[in-house]
């Protein structure tokens, strides 16, 4: 049994449930943190920071799932959708500390989309994420069809915008965002026709 034989069999003995549960994990140690002053000095920003990278993380996961089983045959098309939520959970969770905890003043809120590009680049990919995440049931998958498939390519610019957004954040060249931006261009490049044609001859 070769290495990726073996890697397939354990994913299929791993439930689904379990990796809700292991990355959900997270959500109550950073409050627990944020709280006791574990985060810092600027404990709302670190929670912010922090959720946002998870979710981040979360969405190159996910764009990994398909070239690996293309490329190398490791089979983890069963945790796709539950990255994808735990994804959009995360941001969304990221959203809200920064909707409530950060800003809180509804006023501001809107100024802050509107005048800061990065906050407005980061809202662009929930919205898009939104949709995914609505339609990420067998239901929809059954009454969408082919045009469910279409829809989640919208997953491709959420995670570019998501790695933009983290990106400009920084408003420096720090190494781990570029890092980031660098594996997201780089599977998405994977994914291109040029791409595919050369894996398959």
């Amino acid at each position: 049994m070769t290495v990726v034989d073996w890697i397939n069999t354990f994913a299929r003995r791993i439930p689904v449930w379990a990796v809700y549960v292991l990355y959900l994990l997270p959500v109550p140690y950073l409050l627990y943190l944020a709280q006791t002053g574990g985060l810092g000095r600027e404990p709302i920003k670190a929670l912010e920071h922090e959720l946002g990278e998870i979710a981040l993380q979360l969405l190159i996961i996910g764009l990994t799932i398909t070239p690996l089983r293309r490329w190398l045959g490791l089979n983890l098309l069963k945790f796709r959708r539950a990255f994808g939520l735990l994804a959009f959970s995360y941001v969304a969770l990221h959203l809200l500390v920064w909707l409530v905890l950060d800003v809180g003043i509804i006023s501001q809120i809107w100024t802050d989309i509107v005048k800061r590009p990065y906050i407005t680049i980061g809202m662009a990919a929930f919205l898009l994420l939104l949709p995914l995440a609505v339609t990420s049931n067998n239901l929809s998958v059954r009454k969408l069809g082919t045009r469910w498939r279409k829809l989640h390519r919208l997953s491709y610019v959420a995670v570019f915008l998501g790695g933009l957004h983290y990106l400009m954040l920084t408003k420096t060249w720090s190494v781990e965002p570029m890092v980031y931006m660098a594996v997201i261009v780089g599977l998405l490049m994977l994914r291109l026709p040029t791409a595919r044609r050369k894996q398959a001859v």
